[in-house]
């Protein structure tokens, strides 16, 4: 047969499926893959129901559903005093990853650059090269993972095209601030430089903090694309819904690339969470629900040798172990899983050189009592 050249000869299985496989065969508790643990609202698996008996079960139109369209723009209209055109300045997507892939798709060109910052979700950099792009990582600052602007003005060239960020930031639990947002927007005021914005967390701030959507920035809202995920807010990861809103001249060179991937998305579903959206305001009680969560982990590894990084955002909670071991991260991660019954991720796998600053992610979208018990598990060590 005849062999191929691969356009990703360095992508293998990813970590999450590594250390996920390691959890089932040693029997411990999953605190790696990033997905809620705990029932989803049966008010809303209960308006799917009602929407495939009532026989909404076709192709929804190419950019989604007009009625949830409609009613995300006016809650996004609202919160971000800006004006989004629900006709054409947002579609519904299957998930996140393929609302970025799409996008990135649609403007990357080869030999485009595209800024982003490590550690970076590992979805990012494989879609801008499969496009014959080059992703020019700029680290965050350890240990409370900022960005350091005056690095972002140093890697602009001519053939910058992209600068993708992400806040609450995956897998740091970092947000962006005012500041920040006000820093790229003058960074790029006078540039055709475009923007991608991975929003999927923004319902999941914490101690009080607002979370920052470049929507709200009149210069970077006009050049961007922001990503959102119904699996994050509304506990379904694995429905695969998500939207993008951008300008409605990106959105046409989005749609094109779209309507040939999955040309549309699930229709039940999309009816059954406009509903559920409309009637229940689901939002407004996510980010205490997780804060909760947060705190109870928290409490329950307050005796161990793990310092803890702050989580600002995202359902992830970042552990230093440096105290404990000069074991580098995946290795350590595995010896946890292996040894000690349970499941993180190592951060260095985020990073393009595998920067290992003895630092793992735990996923605390769970069941209480899997928290306490994996606390105590992590106190043992």
């Amino acid at each position: 047969m005849r062999t191929i050249q691969s356009k990703l000869p360095k992508v293998g299985t990813t970590i999450f499926s590594e250390m996920s496989a390691l959890a089932n065969k040693y029997g411990a508790i999953n605190l790696s893959q990033g997905f809620p643990g705990f029932e989803v609202d049966k008010v809303l698996t209960s308006l799917v129901t009602k929407y495939l008996n009532e026989g909404k079960n076709q192709y929804a139109p190419m950019p989604g559903i007009l009625e949830l369209r409609m009613t995300l723009c006016n809650h996004y209209n609202k919160i971000h005093s800006c004006d989004i055109n629900p006709e054409s300045e947002i579609t519904i997507t299957a998930g996140a990853t393929q609302a970025i892939y799409n996008t990135i798709s649609a403007v990357i060109n080869e030999g485009d650059e595209v800024i982003l910052f490590s550690p970076a979700y590992d979805c990012y950099a494989p879609a801008i090269e499969v496009h014959g792009g080059i992703p020019v990582f700029i680290p965050l600052q350890h240990p409370d993972y900022s960005i350091d602007w005056n690095m972002v003005k140093e890697k602009i060239n001519s053939r910058t095209k992209l600068i993708m960020i992400n806040s609450p930031h995956n897998p740091t639990g970092s947000l962006l601030t005012k500041k920040d947002l006000e820093q790229l927007q003058e960074i790029v005021a006078d540039t055709d430089i475009l923007i991608l914005s991975d929003e999927v967390y923004e319902h999941i701030t914490f101690d009080g903090a607002k979370h920052e959507s470049v929507l709200a920035y009149p210069e970077l809202k006009k050049r961007a694309m922001v990503v959102y995920s119904f699996g994050k807010s509304l506990h379904v990861t694995g429905w695969k819904l998500g939207f993008c809103i951008g300008p409605d001249w990106l959105m046409k060179e989005f749609r094109k690339i779209h309507q040939f991937t999955v040309f549309s998305c699930n229709s039940p579903m999309q009816y059954a969470i406009n509903e559920y959206i409309l009637k229940h305001n689901p939002f407004s009680q996510t980010s205490e629900f997780y804060e909760r969560k947060r705190d109870l982990f928290l409490t329950s590894i307050k005796n161990s040798r793990f310092k803890t990084i702050p989580c600002k955002g995202t359902y992830f909670q970042l552990l230093d172990y440096s105290e404990i071991t000069d074991m580098n991260d995946v290795e350590f991660a595995k010896k946890l899983t292996i040894e000690h019954g349970i499941a993180s991720i190592p951060i260095s796998v985020f990073y393009p050189d595998l920067a290992d600053n003895k630092v793992l992610r735990f996923c605390f979208a769970k069941e209480d009592e899997l928290l306490i018990k994996a606390g105590k598990l992590l106190c043992t060590i």
